[in-house]
């Protein structure tokens, strides 16, 4: 008999303040014996996520080496985030090895923070899109994208549909829709809406209000990283 075949790594990268969601929902998807996922940080020690819980990390980026997946979710502590050197050196290595480099929601800005982004396709959280640019990235308006090895969801539920196509990738189709069964996901939204395009005009407006002061610095950030470091 042959041996049974190495699961695939996942390296997913944490931070304090990151939306919980955007990192469960593709765990939840990964998480078959198919994948070895590890949840990544400095120390091994509990990080906080936005809404006050814990997630303890299993291994640290200074002895984790370079996964086949490297995966990294969005959330408000993505801004720090941008400017912690040690982790956006370790996200730029571990993608150099990686077989697929992804990301949901504003943990693309952390990628194209890094540099993996200039000149790609790419997604991010709607109300951030115009974020990616200044990181050199091409910004599209869609759930999943994809360009060559990279792979981007937008906002937070969207973590879902890019861990499937992702699955589809490595598994195919049929494994991909298993999963989803698995998962009882058949999404039908109690309200319309939940996105710029189906939502009220209203609501649309009023969310960006809300979320002002937060995108203000995010394109700050952007602008200064997009300058300082990548030279755009």
């Amino acid at each position: 008999m042959s041996d049974p075949v190495e699961p695939l790594r996942v390296g997913m990268v944490l931070f304090p303040n990151l939306t919980s969601l955007d990192l469960i929902g593709p765990f939840d998807v990964l998480n078959t014996p198919r994948c070895k996922i590890d949840l990544l940080w400095h120390r091994i020690e509990p990080v906080t996520v936005q809404g006050g819980f814990a997630i303890v990390p299993t291994a640290t980026f200074a002895d984790y080496a370079p996964p086949d997946i490297l995966f990294v979710p969005g959330g408000p502590g993505q801004l720090p985030a941008m400017d912690e050197e040690e982790l956006i050196a370790f996200v730029a290595k571990a993608a150099r090895g990686a077989r697929y480099i992804t990301s949901v929601c504003t943990g693309a800005l952390i990628l194209g923070a890094a540099g993996l982004l200039k000149g790609k396709r790419a997604t991010t959280h709607w109300a951030s899109h115009d974020q990616l640019a200044l990181l050199g990235a091409i910004p599209v308006a869609e759930r999943v994208v994809e360009d060559g090895n990279i792979i981007t969801g937008g906002g937070v539920t969207s973590g879902i549909d890019f861990a499937l196509v992702l699955t589809a990738r490595l598994w195919g189709e049929a494994a991909a829709k298993a999963i989803q069964l698995a998962l009882e996901y058949d999404p039908a939204p109690p309200f319309p809406g939940g996105s710029v395009k189906t939502s009220e005009p209203a609501i649309v407006a009023a969310m960006r209000e809300r979320m002002a002061p937060l995108l203000e610095k995010r394109v700050a950030t952007a602008t200064r990283i997009g300058r300082e470091k990548l030279g755009l």
